[in-house]
């Protein structure tokens, strides 16, 4: 019977399997972890936002920690795999508006469609430890530890000037403000600024060691590491003042006070305390002004002088005030002195509005004696200006250390001498500055958790006590602006403290608390009196495998490393200070034309048309062997139909072998040939899935099965060798495609559910690797000479190996550096080849590199038991021959690693 034959008859049927081992793996509470485990494999996708419906890159996601946490019980760990919802938030409340119901009522119905989804995907989670953010038995958590950080003197309530969102109608963190356009990250609205009284948590207050932990954090990519340091934004520098005239000192933070003597313009933000006075004064200043502040984008350059001047205080000149919109009010001072010939920004700026552009800082290569006096020190004229060589600050900004020039006294000092010596030269102060700002929690939304907090004329801000925890939402009120504002009835209560009248914070919390500790509940879900048992998870923290997308590096991320900080210090968890070892970023699943899948495009992919048309292992398969985990690729209905064609091919391979369709008896060569490819390949799928390279391991599956094909075309297979094969591939397969392998483990009469079978082990030698090498080497190189001499129908191949003198010469050349031939002819064994060893020898003259190569023994016995293969493929005898028995031209031919060939047509 032909494959093609065998697959047509031995099918699966995936609408009939997938929901029977879905209910055997439930009545087998496959998925289920004791609390008593001891320190288990903990992994974790990020939990999805409850939106109704699954899409491609959940499925991704979701599959990539699947098949690792299948993979790690195969070998036999205790795993915790769960799942959760996010499911506050703003986009269930416009739903529900949409639809004139509450967003409790819609976040359920879609928690409810997305878990039936997440289960006919074939996903294994510990069901029993499911969270839901949205419930009060959650974020009765949310505020009891705000409770808890307000104690420690981590929450603070201030006015600040805020982003607001003037669509969603809520404050957003400075790390939910997208783009330099500043667009909110959830509707891409331009962000304006209001003052508000805000809660926050004062996350600045970790920001050194936030930073600092990063260095360690080798299991995390490079690049999140670097954005949420460059988030922090930690700069070391100083302060010092500039005297406004009309207006008095103004604080500038610079890292670069070494380049003060070449200040040749102050610029301050739009929202500086200066421009904001001078609005009411200066038409053009206010005119500036309201343009920054509204949608519109100014170009980077732009900017108003406003007929003030700022006195340098290392020059005592006088240097025009500009209002520019490159200049940061959340940066520094929100001032700054411009130094167009060392900074990028002011250089552009200043040649827009034709500054002067002065040069103070030099390389320290480009500067030569002039003619004036010289520092006996420094080696540095300090009287002739044109002491720089080749750097034309007037065209390019020069932003690199150096040496001072046209610094007066200061000539010839290093960057690093001057930035030390003008701190106390010009009354300033050291000083550490960050971009990070501290949290602002409090959100003008219905569906979040309640702020435990209470306002009394009496007692001002009471929190709410731990006792009368949760504070529970309100039915839902539709309306515009803050929805608890309106909700009168629950708004009024009593004060905690004086028992007099009070009023409820009506603002509720930053979803992202919720995100920000959801990963201990899971540890333990049913938990009353605590969030989470404190010994448990400091056994099972931090999670090992922790996947989900990039979007989150610097607001997800953050908050929980800072959250698990705390909990450390406040003894809620014990020496555990990050909370995920190793991290990935899954790359994103376009649409089949290249494009983002979006609704607008109508290149989408529904998971649940795939799971009805090919089945969830299909999906799965196709996802996980498309692209590495950190790669995005594109969906192809091709790949899909590739990924159904395999899992069919392999299915039938199990079915027949276990219907005794395949006769077995002895195949000779090919049987330890065959045995040695299961080993490498075990082995490789094992290296491969720690890796997380899911693709390079299912290709070596394809490879293997496409093997074990051909080994029952081609002979009839030792019983226990192809036994250990399709045994093997089940188990190699289970984790990616779980219930096509239970099906197949089924036939083959496993035992129990191959879910919970022992993972195949084997080892695979260096003469492996080189051993295979030789043989595709071999092969290819006999496919370019049938190609080449236009051999249509080859009836014998011969092959033979190269001699061991030849070897031997080629381990001399490795060895020596300098007369290759001249080494090889002092060897008498060697000598007696005559010209035959002079040439070879001179062939490897120059060589620089020498691989391993197996010995002349090893290379025959690795050509003779792939030899079916070639005999397959060209349809011809082949004959192996070491050197002593092939024939001489044919040996001539041989050098190690390149056997000779003759091929007969």
């Amino acid at each position: 019977m032909s494959s093609a034959d065998a697959t047509e008859q031995h099918r699966f049927d995936h609408a009939a399997i997938e929901p029977k081992w879905q209910r055997a793996w439930e009545e087998a509470d496959v998925f289920r972890i004791d609390d008593d485990a001891v320190d288990p494999a903990y992994v974790l996708a990020m939990f999805p936002y409850a939106s109704g419906e699954l899409h491609m890159g959940h499925v991704r996601n979701y599959t990539i920690t699947d098949a690792f946490a299948r993979f790690e019980r195969l070998r036999g760990e205790d795993v915790l795999h769960p799942m959760g919802w996010d499911s506050f938030g703003l986009p269930a409340e416009n739903a529900a508006e949409d639809r004139d119901t509450n967003p409790r009522e819609w976040t359920m119905g879609c928690i409810e469609t997305m878990r039936d989804q997440l289960i006919r995907m074939g996903f294994g989670y510990d069901w029993e430890r499911e969270v839901t953010t949205c419930d009060p038995e959650y974020y009765r958590w949310n505020q009891w530890l705000f409770n808890r950080f307000n104690e420690e003197g981590l929450v603070s309530r201030d006015a600040r000037e805020v982003n607001w969102c003037p669509d969603c109608e809520t404050v957003l963190a400075d790390e939910q403000v997208e783009g330099e356009d500043e667009r909110c990250w959830r509707c891409d609205t331009r962000v304006d600024s209001r003052e508000l009284d805000q809660w926050m948590f004062t996350i600045t207050d970790y920001a050194d060691e936030l930073r600092d932990a990063l260095e360690e954090m080798d299991g995390w990519p490079n690049n999140v590491r670097q954005m949420q340091q460059n988030w922090i934004g930690r700069q070391d520098g100083a302060s010092v003042e500039f005297d406004v005239a009309g207006y008095g000192p103004v604080e500038i933070f610079t890292t670069r006070l070494d380049t003060i003597y070449g200040a040749t313009f102050f610029a301050i933000a739009p929202g500086h305390d200066l421009a904001q006075q001078l609005v009411d004064e200066h038409e053009a200043v206010a005119e500036y002004v309201a343009r920054a502040e509204s949608d519109e984008e100014l170009p980077e350059t732009s900017g108003v002088f406003t007929g003030m001047h700022a006195t340098n205080p290392a020059t005592g000149e006088e240097i025009p005030v500009y209002v520019a919109d490159y200049v940061l009010e959340d940066v520094g001072t929100g001032a700054l002195y411009a130094v167009p010939a060392h900074d990028d920004r002011d250089h552009a700026f200043a040649t827009e509005h034709e500054i002067p552009i002065r040069q103070v800082v030099a390389p320290a290569e480009s500067v030569t004696t002039g003619p004036g006096d010289d520092d006996a020190e420094s080696g540095v004229d300090t009287t002739d200006e044109s002491v720089v060589d080749d750097l034309d600050v007037q065209q390019q900004a020069y932003t690199e250390d150096g040496v001072l020039v046209n610094s007066g006294a200061y000539d010839g000092l290093t960057s690093e001498e001057a930035r030390e010596h003008f701190v106390e030269e010009f009354d300033g102060e050291f000083r550490t500055e960050y971009r990070l700002r501290d949290w602002l929690i409090s959100r003008q939304r219905y569906w979040g958790t309640p702020i435990p907090v209470v306002h009394c004329d009496t007692c001002g801000f009471v929190p709410v006590p731990d006792e009368e925890l949760p504070v529970e939402l309100p039915e839902f009120v539709h309306t515009t602006g803050n929805p608890l504002d309106a909700a009168d009835e629950w708004k009024h209560t009593a004060c905690p403290e004086c028992g007099g009248d009070a009023v409820r914070e009506t603002d509720t919390m930053d979803t992202f608390v919720d995100s920000s500790w959801y990963f201990l509940r899971f540890i333990s879900p049913d938990a009353e009196d605590i969030p989470f048992d404190a010994e448990h998870a400091s056994d099972w923290m931090p999670v090992d495998r922790y996947v989900g997308g990039i979007e989150h590096a610097v607001m997800h991320l953050l908050y929980a490393r800072f959250f698990t900080k705390v909990f450390d210090d406040i003894g809620m968890i014990d020496g555990v200070r990050e909370p995920f070892t190793n991290l990935v970023n899954q790359g994103m699943v376009l649409g089949e034309d290249g494009f983002k899948m979006s609704k607008s495009r109508g290149n989408g992919v529904s998971p649940v048309r795939i799971i009805d048309e090919y089945g969830a292992d299909t999906a799965r398969l196709f996802i996980m062997e498309a692209a590495q985990p950190q790669k995005e690729f594109a969906w192809s209905p091709e790949g899909v139909d590739s990924a159904n064609q395999f899992l069919q091919r392999v299915y039938a391979l199990v079915s027949e072998f276990a219907a005794g369709e395949i006769e077995t008896g002895d195949g000779g060569p090919v049987d330890s040939y065959v045995e040695e490819e299961i080993d490498a390949t075990v082995v490789t799928v094992s290296e491969e899935f720690e890796a997380f390279r899911f693709n390079h391991a299912i290709q070596a599956v394809r490879d293997l099965v496409s093997l074990l094909r051909q080994y029952a075309d081609h002979t009839e297979p030792d019983e226990d060798v192809f036994e250990r094969a399709v045994f093997a591939v089940t188990k190699l397969l289970a984790p990616v495609a779980p219930h096509v392998t239970e099906e197949m483990w089924d036939l083959l009469d496993g035992d129990g559910l191959v879910a919970e079978a022992a993972w195949p082990t084997a080892t695979k030698s260096d003469e492996y690797e080189l051993g295979k090498r030789l043989v595709e080497n071999t092969r290819e190189d006999i496919r370019d000479i049938v190609s080449v001499v236009g051999i249509e129908s080859p009836s014998r191949i011969e092959i033979a190996v190269a001699p061991a003198w030849k070897h031997r010469v080629r381990e001399i050349a490795a060895e020596t550096d300098g007369n290759v031939i001249g080494a090889v002819m002092q060897h008498d064994d060697l000598k007696r080849h005559g010209q035959d060893a002079a040439d070879y020898a001179q062939d490897l003259v120059g060589k620089e590199h020498f691989e391993a190569q197996l010995s002349p023994e090893d290379e025959r016995d690795a050509l003779d038991s792939a030899a079916w293969l070639i005999e397959r493929e060209f349809d011809a005898e082949v004959a192996v021959y070491s050197a002593d028995d092939a024939p001489d031209d044919l040996a001539s031919k041989a050098v190690p690693g390149r056997p000779g060939i003759n091929i007969e047509e």
